[in-house]
């Protein structure tokens, strides 16, 4: 069951932010987590519900970054600077992008494009001070870690392939699994796959995931899943990813370069799909890169 709406998971987990970016709040005995960073436009959202929900501010310790793109990395220096205290994870991969200022410069310049798409040009977000800059600062993370809540961990996978800096996040005490964009996004009713860095470590560290007892699924974007639907939702992404893969390499046969089959592609996705949050000219930049990795790996 696909679930597109905020609100209370379980007695200590909540889902806040938007049906387009989603973020999770995981409470424990002795301290309480974001996971994931969202997109800098839902942050009046998410301080509004943690007031309705009746969530502790103060309680709230971690915030881990499951990969650095722009849409999953918004919120997090304006909560950053709200709550100095704030303990801030990411791979050691994504602090080296986080610390380049050119990927700086690119996630402020794709969260506007966002931000203006979403809300339209006049909006109140340039009251807060949500930009990037140098001073966001944190502890690595690898594989096999854990973050310690008391009564809850959050234990650490490596899950590379959306993205060389990934990382997914497990509660087992609970069985609920945070993939991020390492596997499908359940925009509507598809499953869509975003395998931008490498889609051979994305199908990967599907297989990986695969192995989890999983109850609940949080999506970084367009839903959380319950039930049936999360324990499939992994096994269904490693479906949709064969798939995917074999009718991006037959564009490529077809077409004949990488642009043009990116292009093709884009163009036919948002004849049909108006809505999606992110611009062409992202996802355009998106399907370039799975495919310029199909082409050296791919069978002619």
């Amino acid at each position: 069951m696909r679930i597109r709406t905020a609100g209370k998971i379980t007695d200590q987990l909540w889902r806040l932010g938007t049906e387009e970016s989603c973020i999770y709040l995981l409470e424990g005995s002795e301290s309480s987590a974001i996971i994931s960073g969202g997109m800098n436009y839902i942050i009046p959202d998410v301080l509004q519900q943690i007031k309705k929900f009746g969530i502790e501010e103060k309680k709230i310790a971690h915030v881990i970054i499951l990969h650095a793109h722009f849409d999953h990395v918004g919120i997090i220096p304006f909560f950053k600077r709200r709550w100095p205290q704030l303990t801030v994870y990411a791979s050691q991969r994504a602090w080296e992008v986080i610390a380049d200022p050119k990927a700086i410069a690119v996630m402020n310049q794709f969260s506007n494009l966002v931000m203006t798409k979403i809300l339209g040009e006049k909006n109140d977000l340039s009251l807060l001070d949500w930009m990037w800059r140098n001073d966001v600062t944190g502890e690595s993370l690898v594989g096999g870690q854990n973050i310690d809540l008391g009564n809850m961990k959050i234990e650490i996978l490596e899950t590379p392939g959306h993205s060389s800096c990934a990382i997914s996040a497990y509660v087992p005490q609970v069985q609920a699994l945070f993939p991020s964009d390492a596997a499908a996004i359940p925009y509507k009713d598809e499953m869509l796959i975003a395998a931008n860095s490498n889609f051979t470590l994305y199908q990967q560290s599907l297989e990986k995931l695969v192995k989890l007892k999983v109850n609940i699924l949080g999506a970084d974007h367009y839903a959380h899943m319950i039930d049936s639907e999360a324990a499939n939702f992994i096994s269904n992404s490693i479906a949709e990813a064969r798939k995917i893969r074999t009718l991006l390499e037959d564009a490529l046969r077809k077409e004949g370069s990488i642009d043009l089959a990116a292009q093709a592609y884009i163009d036919d996705y948002y004849k049909n799909n108006p809505d999606y949050f992110l611009a062409p000219e992202i996802m355009l930049g998106v399907y370039r890169q799975m495919l310029k990795h199909l082409a050296k790996n791919m069978v002619v």
